[in-house]
């Protein structure tokens, strides 16, 4: 049995594991990071479509998910994305924004972990990669991890898993069943950012469509975001669609503005532009590509409308198009999510530490 003692013990080495990292080796403690992946960053490499979109101008405490709507607040305030940002200069990392505030790395996502890397070693942070946990215990010194033929003992011990999202690149609910472990609250988890997948009727009607995109609001409630929808060979997808996936629950209805700009079907309400179904789809094409304009209008466009084409059709048909309601049948599923919502319940960690308040 080898033993090995550390001030502090990491479990993950992704992004939230080797900036902790980072951090405590700065403040002078010996620092152990395990990961059961035969690399570090797995996550990492794989974010942005390759190009790690790793922060945000805008980054508010508004913009996270929580029960606790206060609870980032501590967090951000604390390090902001400016602060970030700062590293990224530091290594001659080239970036752009992209949209909404969205910062990328020109080349390539290894840029930031090699960034990650460097900061390690200079901190004297050691790596052990291929280490599996096999159990953890607590005792008066602190915790003892085992691992193979390794036992690794520090006073501090972080948690960095990650969630259910992607099982191909390792992702297990090893953090959950740990935290329950030590008496966690564990708030039930869901795939988040993932795409949606039509029900059986809406899948017969626009999944030969696969690849056209557009440029909607896709709205819950009193939540919407802006962006890019794609229509998949399943469903929808896309930065809007990712976005609201987070609020979707199952059974409820999303709320699609196919045309954000304005009024679409306006020209058709004066005395001397044309009422049919044709005149429709021209005007529609505006906002969306040809194909995806002329099928939902042929879908949506009632036998009533194109009979009479009244000043009320048209205002109905006005409505539809700016709210397409559309009812998924559920997610592509930790497969396909970006994230995971749910986990470890933010009552059980103090905001501004983020240590759990049951293990002291």
């Amino acid at each position: 049995m080898i033993r090995q003692e550390y001030d502090v013990i990491i479990l993950g080495a992704g992004a939230a594991g080797l900036m902790c990292a980072i951090e405590a080796g700065k403040r002078r403690r010996r620092v152990a990071v395990l990961e059961r992946a035969e690399r570090i960053g797995k996550k990492i490499l794989i974010s942005g479509g390759g190009r790690c979109n790793f922060t945000n101008l805008h980054c508010r405490p508004e913009n996270f998910l929580s029960e606790n709507p206060h609870f980032a607040k501590s967090a951000l305030a604390r390090y902001t994305p400016e602060d970030f940002i700062a590293l990224v200069k530091k290594h001659h990392i080239q970036f752009h924004e992209k949209t909404l505030g969205q910062l990328f790395c020109d080349h390539s996502a290894h840029d930031i972990l090699n960034m990650l890397e460097a900061e390690c070693r200079s901190a004297g942070v050691k790596i052990f990669t291929h280490t599996k946990v096999e159990a953890v215990e607590r005792g008066g010194a602190g915790f003892t991890v085992h691992a193979g033929d390794a036992e690794f003992r520090a006073a501090a011990l972080v948690v960095a898993t990650g969630g259910l999202s992607i099982p191909k690149m390792d992702a297990t609910g090893f953090g959950y069943d740990l935290a329950r472990q030590f008496g966690l609250k564990i708030v039930p988890t869901r795939p988040a950012l993932v795409p949606l997948v039509f029900n059986e009727e809406d899948r017969r009607n626009y999944c030969d469509l696969s690849g056209v995109s557009a440029e909607v609001i896709a709205s819950i409630g009193r939540q919407s975001f802006r962006e890019k929808m794609l229509i998949t060979h399943r469903g929808l997808s896309g930065p809007a669609i990712l976005q609201i996936s987070s609020y979707w629950k199952t059974a409820e209805e999303i709320s699609i503005d196919l045309a954000p700009g304005g009024e679409v079907y306006s020209g058709l309400l004066k005395a001397t532009g044309g009422r049919d179904l044709n005149a429709a789809k021209a005007a529609l094409r505006v906002a969306l590509p040809q194909r995806l304009a002329d099928r939902w209008l042929d879908l949506h466009a009632t036998q009533s409308q194109m009979k009479t084409w009244t000043n009320h059709a048209i205002s109905e048909l006005e409505r539809q198009t700016h709210h397409w309601m559309v009812t998924p049948q559920g997610t592509e599923g930790y497969a396909k999510a970006e994230v995971t919502a749910g986990g470890v319940d933010t009552n059980e960690l103090s905001a501004q530490t983020m240590e759990s308040r049951k293990v002291a």
